[in-house]
């Protein structure tokens, strides 16, 4: 039994979310699955991928893919962390089942969800962790507004009362158990629709937390298309973000800036390497896609981040807001400090945050500027940087 409580929250819970996506998906049409197809320049895939593993109450996602795939993984997979593929089965429960193997034992809670519902949302995702955590088992839905007939050799055999009716998504959230019995039903069952199907078969009580209508599943072509127009309103054309961090400076530290080391008799003292630069512009940016900030992707409490490159965190920033459609068009960086002086060092800082960026660097903007002596800034005994961060729809 899970030693789960409905008191505990999302936090404080260990989940792993599965992406489905071992099907061929071929009725949306194309020469490759459906999952792989492209809406704003990134895939079906990417887009699930990363709304899970930005999400900071999951810590893995597995996915579920072709083998063919498993054998040539796609190149925005290539670094990124805590993700991992598994071989898809012929059915949707037999990708789930081989994912599920492939959990972690410590893992609490698990997520299920269509690689083809690439809009689902981090408030969607975190309902659901809640709903499995309070009741073993909860699916995304939206009630139904329109009546509801059951028809039959094109005759309506019944209305049905539409407050009952509700239409599944995904994310489907289960205790580690609950899913485990609902697996167990799968192998003895013909195909089901869902793991809450599964779940309700192995006499699990599923609850119903609130959906998302933004969360589409792309089925057919006339989705996709619809889904690429919703990518190309002009109200998603452009976001900006603000960000800023500070650290003191110390001897026997190295000074990074923008993935450069300057020379100087002091360096920033922090958890990483303390590149003041790269962490303003990484909450720039993920704070114009709405991802949360630097600290919950990178917590100065987890050992993994001892002395770790903040330019190759920034890196893994811009691929997940490139899962979620969206492109770096510009940044403009100030950094505080007494000495040295920038100048001689802006052109390198501006050509290594451009690389990480992914754009040219004339779309990269550093400038040094002094605190006139004013604050532990203008002391000396700090630095600090400023950044701001144009995202447009990729």
């Amino acid at each position: 039994m899970s030693r789960l409580t409905t008191l505990e929250t999302p936090s404080s819970v260990r989940v792993t979310a599965i992406i489905a996506a071992g099907g061929s998906g071929r009725r949306v049409g194309g020469s490759v699955p459906k999952q792989l197809l492209e809406i704003g320049g990134t895939t079906l895939l990417q887009r699930s991928v990363e709304a899970f593993r930005s999400h900071p109450g999951v810590g893995e996602v597995i996915v579920a893919v072709p083998p063919d795939l498993l054998a040539a993984p796609p190149r925005w997979l290539e670094g990124v962390r805590n993700v991992r593929l598994v071989a898809g089965g012929e059915r949707r429960q037999d990708s789930v089942a081989q994912a599920f193997a492939a959990v972690a034992a410590d893992v609490e809670v698990v997520l299920v969800h269509d690689a083809a519902r690439p809009f689902v949302t981090s408030d969607v995702i975190s309902r659901a962790i809640r709903g499995a955590v309070a009741h073993g088992a909860a699916i995304a839905a939206l009630p139904v507004t329109d009546t509801v007939k059951r028809v039959a050799r094109e005759v309506i055999v019944e209305t049905l009362p539409r407050e009952e009716i509700f239409l599944a998504q995904t994310p489907q959230a289960f205790r580690r158990d609950v899913l485990g019995a609902a697996i167990a039903a799968g192998r003895m069952t013909e195909t089901a629709t869902d793991e809450a199907m599964l779940a309700e078969r192995a006499g699990h009580r599923v609850h119903v937390v609130a959906g998302d209508s933004a969360n589409v599943k792309i089925t057919s072509a006339a989705d996709l298309e619809r889904a690429r127009g919703q990518l190309r309103t002009p109200a998603a054309a452009g976001r900006v973000g603000v960000g800023y961090d500070l650290h003191r400076l110390v001897e026997g530290r190295p000074l990074v800036l923008g993935g450069v080391t300057v020379p100087s008799e002091r360096g920033a003292l922090g958890h990483s390497d303390a590149d003041v630069v790269c962490h303003a512009v990484t909450d720039a940016i993920l704070g114009a896609a709405r991802a949360g900030d630097i600290g919950q992707h990178y917590p100065d409490t987890d050992p993994r981040w001892k002395g770790a490159s903040s330019i190759a965190l920034l890196k893994e920033i811009v691929a997940l807001v490139r899962g979620r459609g969206l492109a770096v068009e510009n940044v403009d960086v100030v950094v505080i400090l007494e000495r040295p002086k920038i100048g001689p060092h802006r052109a390198d800082i501006q050509a290594r945050l451009a690389e990480a960026l992914g754009i040219d660097e004339g779309r990269v903007s550093v400038k040094g500027k002094t605190n006139e002596g004013v604050d532990a800034v203008g002391r000396g005994e700090a630095i600090a940087a400023h950044a701001v961060a144009l995202l447009t729809r990729d």
